[in-house]
């Protein structure tokens, strides 16, 4: 079964360069017309400049695509309605949004300043709520959406140097985790993908013989799906090198230690508490509160 988008219409951001490029380029030999939106600054969000977000574009449009740029930055309230207003206008309407973009400010949370934090915090994780919130609405009356947010496993396992970087992407995760609730009625599904490429953003990070394996392309066949007609909703899924897994947060089944324990309970019994023989993933917060209820009154009936 071929996936396609043909009639669909998709923005990406951070889309000049890197990961956004591929999958932009893809979803437009699809079919799918495209915004290509990029600020054009610097790895660290300084600086701007339209050039790669309109190169992008003549590229899909020499292989006969259709695509317009957007320069605006994704943390900018009158950027990303303009972004929204420029798909509606072009294309009268949206299916598809990906929010990609993203800066680096590595460092060590001792050298790292507030301002450091606050940036990258700004970028990554407001910088796809602000689109997101834009499109929600549009993607409730067409009955139609595909939200991809871009984590990383540096939110899911951690990265030395990334506590901004790392925040943000775990961030993501749980904004995506509600969002999946909310847009389950409306058929808009929302998923997050946590790549390992080598782009302008880890060139530092990698070893330079890593380009030839880590390639952005070898990431999008991920994205293609999560933003598809048939795809899945509340995934997270990693994508490297050609290498596709899901990651989940599990929980064990723990221990009822009834309402008078103590903190040396909780020591003695430690093994029994960290057990994941019979770990679960909960589709939302109700179902592990219930886990609670369910074990506390085990205790409380025997």
């Amino acid at each position: 079964m071929t996936i396609d988008f043909k009639d669909k219409v998709a923005i990406i951001t951070g889309a000049g360069g890197g990961l956004g490029k591929s999958h932009a380029i893809e979803l437009a030999k699809r079919g799918a017309k495209i915004i290509v939106n990029d600020l054009g600054g610097s790895v660290d969000g300084s600086g701007g400049s339209s050039e790669s977000a309109d190169q992008v574009v003549k590229e899909i449009i020499d292989l006969g695509g259709q695509a317009i740029p957007n320069g605006s930055s994704v943390t900018d309230d009158k950027g990303v309605k303009l972004m929204i207003d420029q798909a509606i206008d072009e294309f009268g309407r949206i299916d598809i949004l990906i929010n990609n973009a993203g800066i680096l400010i590595d460092k060590s949370f001792s050298k790292m300043e507030i301002d450091d934090f606050e940036k990258v915090l700004n970028v990554h994780l407001i910088g796809s709520v602000k689109p997101t919130k834009a499109v929600w609405e549009i993607m409730k009356e067409q009955n139609y959406g595909r939200i991809l947010v871009t984590s990383s496993s540096s939110g899911l396992y951690g990265n030395f140097g990334q506590t901004n970087y790392g925040s943000a992407k775990l961030g993501l995760v749980g904004f995506m985790n509600t969002l999946k609730l909310e847009g389950q009625k409306y058929n808009i599904h929302c998923n997050a993908l946590t790549p390992v490429a080598y782009t302008r953003m880890t060139a530092n990070l990698m070893p330079p013989e890593a380009e030839q394996l880590l390639t952005p392309e070898s990431v999008t066949p991920a994205a293609i799906y999560l933003v598809s007609e048939n795809a899945p909703t509340g995934t997270i899924l990693c994508a490297g090198a050609g290498v596709y897994s899901v990651s989940k947060i599990m929980e064990a089944d723990g221990l009822s230690l009834g309402l008078n324990a103590t903190a040396e309970d909780i020591l003695e019994n430690w093994d029994k508490i960290s057990d994941f023989s019979e770990a679960k993933a909960f589709n939302n917060g109700g179902e592990q509160t219930g886990k609670v209820f369910e074990k506390a009154m085990e205790t409380i009936n025997k």
